[in-house]
């Protein structure tokens, strides 16, 4: 028989604390939100208070500019013979500013910082349509029924739901057949931008071609390949076409003009989406010692302890939710002094292994994974992972996200791996510069891509080439042709 029994075992576990949870949570953060975070601590935690601009001398004002080249951390001896691009990291001031009274800083309400502000569209579709329709005198019931078929059309300007169907919506306030809600919708499809209302593309390009004065040459035969021929126009078959319109080469490449002169979306010219900026983290420069890598300074959190709350606080037993707030103060300085510091590590690590990227361009992208970086820094791959997503770096050769510097790779002949995104470029240098009348196949691209070191089947050109949406040899060849 089973007797009860206590027993005392030893073991180790993993647990995540809370400070290593904000860690974790803030490194995965994009600056954006990393900031309205700190807003939200902010009004949460008097233990924190933001940094006003008069009272700090700037993020990277402080900087040792003969301080040494920065060096990869880890080195394996003596294979590493061939020279290592000097990558300096500009910012080492993060762990004075932070812990002290005063210089970390934290980006918020900046008035005297010129500010990037979105562009705002003034109307959109649906509210640019209404405005006409208000203008264009229609009686009570047509203007109902003109609004309703406007909440039908959707943002590329097509009319998506069917005439019965929008009768069906009008009632029991308006009684209104098919016949009746086209006739309504003939009016709206006069309305601006041309083409609106359509219920296909044939109709689309039809509208628009409508606006044209009758006595445009080739206004007719354009008018055909609308309503019957988009198929070949598609296809690029012109032979066909030519014997469809039973018309000459002039007439024919006339009414193509045309044709492709309208817009096939005519609603997105009028649209409501604000631009989106980017907003880099990381600088990256060339300098006369070597890459230079420094954090974006918009982008480092201005916030800093308060040292006048921090002196009040006690032992009594009254202070608790005080002692509570000021832990979770320093446990967030420290968490956002991690984050800084890994950034650049990993951004220094990218540096130094895509220097020939940033000078050269993308044919000269190395192959590199998650570990490669993990390895570098004696870091785990998932913290890389959490860096890489969501940020930017500015380079010479525009913004990328970090991630884009991640790439799988094609085992060469001599050894080495080449990055897809090199092969990629390769081939969009092939196609850029082959002989329009005589394009290069998937094959003979292969083969020329073989014969540099870098064997890849025909197959993975095609997948490569459809990807960068570049058209085959044939299609390519017909459009040279015309």
């Amino acid at each position: 028989m089973l007797k009860p029994s206590l027993q005392l075992k030893l073991g180790q576990q993993l647990t995540m604390t809370p400070q290593l949870q904000q860690a974790i949570r803030l490194l995965q953060m994009p600056a954006l939100e990393l900031q309205a975070h700190i807003r939200e601590l902010l009004e949460s935690n008097i233990m924190l208070e933001p940094v006003e601009e008069t009272e700090t001398t700037g993020v990277f004002e402080q900087l040792a500019p003969q301080a040494p080249a920065a060096t990869p951390e880890t080195d394996h001896g003596a294979d590493r013979d061939e020279a290592v691009p000097e990558v300096e990291i500009i910012d080492d001031t993060w762990s004075d500013r932070a812990s002290g009274s005063g210089e970390s800083t934290y980006s918020g309400d900046d008035d005297d910082r010129p500010q990037d502000v979105a562009d705002a569209v003034g109307q959109t579709l649906h509210e640019h349509l209404l405005g006409q329709l208000e203008l264009a005198g229609l009686s009570p019931g047509d203007l109902a029924i003109a609004s309703a078929i406007v909440d039908a059309i959707n943002d590329d300007g097509y009319l998506i739901d069917s005439l019965a169907d929008i009768a069906a919506t009008l009632r029991p306030e308006i009684e209104a057949d098919e016949e009746e809600v086209e006739r309504v919708l003939m009016l709206v499809q006069m309305l601006d931008p041309p083409g609106i209302g359509a219920r296909s593309v044939s109709e689309c390009i039809l509208l628009q071609l409508g606006q044209l004065d009758p006595g445009t040459p080739g206004l007719d035969a354009a008018r055909r390949i609308a309503e019957h021929h988009l198929d070949l126009v598609a296809g690029r078959d012109l032979a066909q076409l030519k014997r469809a319109l039973a018309a000459d080469d002039d007439t024919v490449s006339t009414a193509l003009a045309l044709v492709r002169g309208c817009h096939p979306r005519p609603g997105s010219v009028v649209g409501s989406g604000a631009p989106e900026y980017v907003v880099p983290d990381v600088f990256v420069r060339r300098t006369e010692r070597g890459w230079s890598v420094e954090m974006n300074p918009a982008t480092v959190p201005r916030v800093r302890l308060n040292e006048g709350y921090a002196s009040l606080i006690g032992r009594n037993s009254s202070h608790t939710s005080m002692r509570t707030q000021l832990q979770e103060a320093r446990w967030l300085l420290k968490s956002l002094e991690i984050r800084n510091d890994t950034m650049l590590k990993v951004a220094r690590a990218i540096v130094e292994r895509q220097s020939e990227f940033l000078e050269q361009g993308e044919e000269y992208m190395r192959p590199m994974i998650l570990k490669d970086i993990a390895e570098a820094i004696s870091m785990h791959e998932s913290t890389i992972s959490r860096v890489t997503s969501g940020k930017y770096m500015l380079t010479p050769r525009g913004v990328f996200e970090l991630r884009y510097f991640f790439s799988s790779q094609v085992e060469g002949e001599d050894g080495q791996g080449t990055s897809s995104t090199a092969i990629r470029a390769k081939i969009r240098k092939l196609v850029r510069e082959e002989p329009p009348d005589s394009p290069l196949s998937d094959n003979r691209i292969a083969e020329i891509l073989s014969g540099e070191g870098i064997p890849v089947a025909r197959r993975t050109v095609a997948k490569y080439r459809e990807a960068m949406g570049i058209a085959s040899s044939a299609e390519r060849k017909r459009a040279a042709a015309k």
